[in-house]
């Protein structure tokens, strides 16, 4: 039994639903961008839509696409998760993840013939070359050391990281997959549900602000502004405490420090291992005296959505949680 107010699991018709969305908003969104992400980001040089060869610039240099990929491994799961949302042909991924094993099971049938090639660390080069893929893509902040021994497999186009720039990776993925439309349509999807969202939590519930607390082990973390969580919150058009609002990835605390994760609301994950910390918490009186505390405001959701996912899947996810909780319409299309 949790002690948190409420804890939110996903039920296989949330997943199955989700998707579904996954799946279909692009056919639901508008050509056009949101907010550009800062990151090294990605272009193809002299070249539009479809149309290739193309040579990608990207955070390790350019590189030469001759065809429009057909084969692709992502090595991160991130990228796994908007290649997906790319509608593009998966082959390989990585699906293992710390106490992680296999592809999420919001992935579905997309990922079903997709071979999973981890652990996240150390990728199996062999598996991967076995695949034969036309395009390799990965992060600098992952594979950086690899990028040779990959490039010699396939043409290979890293992003510079993952979380803070979660959407520009998509456009860059666009890019390198011959897909900047799809990627377009399905950020403005996103953002566009976000928005209406949020003003309809801001509406019933007279703008709350939200707090995003993370159990790890190591220091317990708030999710400020440039983390997954910070974006979507920030994309919904959410108030977030004074220590949160930052430009910054995560603020540690100590239990001393307990008064910076409260807010109205305050949505916490327990990372596997970090079960004991978050008990710790829970029986400091400072932890009692927290206004979303004594309000009942407290949210358990899943850590492997709110967290790790760092994709339009999870983002969906994560505003079909934050409907639930604050009994509004989910906004989906």
């Amino acid at each position: 039994m949790s002690f948190f107010s409420r804890v939110l699991t996903r039920r296989p018709a949330a997943v199955a639903a989700a998707v579904v969305l996954a799946a279909t908003l692009a056919a639901c969104g508008s050509p056009g961008g949101g907010d550009a992400d800062s990151g090294s980001g990605t272009s193809a040089a002299g070249g539009s839509e479809a149309v290739f060869p193309r040579t990608v610039q990207h955070h390790q240099g350019e590189t030469v696409i001759e065809a429009k990929p057909e084969r692709v491994v992502a090595l991160d799961n991130s990228l796994v998760e908007a290649v997906v949302a790319l509608d593009a042909p998966l082959v390989g991924g990585i699906g293992s993840y710390r106490d992680q094993s296999g592809f999420p099971e919001y992935l579905g049938d997309a990922v079903k013939d997709t071979k999973d090639v981890g652990p996240l660390a150390t990728p199996d080069l062999e598996a991967i070359a076995a695949l034969q893929p036309d395009l390799i893509v990965s992060a600098s902040v992952r594979h950086e050391a690899l990028y040779d021994e990959l490039s010699a497999i396939a043409p290979t186009v890293f992003v510079e990281t993952t979380g803070p720039i979660w959407k520009q990776n998509i456009r860059d993925l666009g890019t390198a997959l011959g897909e900047e439309d799809k990627a377009a349509e399905v950020l403005t999807a996103y953002e566009t549900r976000a928005a209406k969202l949020g003003k309809a939590i801001n509406d019933k519930a007279g703008n709350p602000t939200v707090s995003m607390v993370r159990f790890v082990d190591g220091p317990t973390r708030l999710y400020a502004n440039k983390s997954f969580s910070g974006i979507v919150f920030k994309d919904m058009g959410l108030a977030r405490p004074a220590d949160q609002a930052v430009d910054a990835f995560s603020v540690e605390i100590g239990e001393e420090e307990i008064r910076k994760a409260d807010a109205d609301h305050i949505f916490v994950t327990v990372f596997s291992g970090a079960e004991a910390t978050a008990e710790s918490f829970r029986r400091n009186p400072l932890w009692g005296g927290l206004k979303g505390v004594q309000a009942n405001n407290v949210h358990q959701v899943e850590d492997a959505i709110w967290m790790t996912s760092v994709s339009l899947q999870g983002a969906d996810l994560m505003m079909d949680d934050m409907a639930e909780i604050f009994g509004v319409d989910p906004m989906k299309p």
